[in-house]
């Protein structure tokens, strides 16, 4: 698995109200998640408010640990190393993936309900997210169907239960840009 470091560039404003680089270095939360088959998290940036505040030169606002969802009406951005799916998937109970997912603050999201289910990982989250294939392939499941993406190619995940695959034997790197979402009345669960 990759373990390179995700280059977080952050601009600002000087005290003139000039354009400065304000931060230039690697992220500075990473973290891997669901043991060493489980996906490396570089957590980039979040906003708490949309419209999002710009003002001179304030950082990230805080967080502990790793949290899938973005913030409330907020936004997240981050890049995910997902290794090659492991043989382990296929034993994995429904509490075993809920706990995956309690680690990044979401057992509520995992969907996974053990044999008949489409992939361990399979999961669904009130967002709207925009997933970049960086680098490698992975395919994306859903309730009916799937589809390989590659580098390049982009997701746009509209609140659907889904999973990720990773059947080659490379690493995938993708980068998730995650908005705030509200379900329609219909599609509540």
């Amino acid at each position: 698995m990759s373990e390179r470091p995700v280059r977080r560039v952050v601009t600002g404003h000087n005290a003139q109200g000039q354009a400065i680089i304000q931060e230039d270095g690697s992220v500075p939360r990473t973290q891997k998640i669901g043991g060493e088959t489980g996906p490396l998290f570089h957590e980039v940036w979040n906003t708490r408010a949309t419209p999002a505040p710009i003002d001179a030169a304030s950082g990230e606002p805080p967080e502990e640990g790793i949290i899938l969802a973005p913030p409330a009406n907020g936004t997240r951005i981050r890049v995910l190393d997902i290794p090659p799916d492991d043989d382990s998937f296929s034993e994995m109970t429904p509490e075993q993936a809920k706990a995956h997912f309690a680690e990044i603050g979401a057992a509520d999201a995992s969907s996974f309900e053990g044999e008949g289910s489409r992939h361990a990982h399979m999961h669904r989250t009130e967002t709207i997210d925009y997933g970049i294939v960086l680098e490698g392939e992975l395919v994306l499941i859903m309730d009916e169907g799937e589809t390989t993406v590659r580098a390049g190619d982009i997701v746009v995940q509209r609140g659907t239960n889904h999973g990720w695959a990773n059947r080659s034997s490379e690493n995938c790197r993708i980068a998730f840009i995650l908005i705030d979402g509200a379900f329609d009345e219909s599609l509540k669960q």
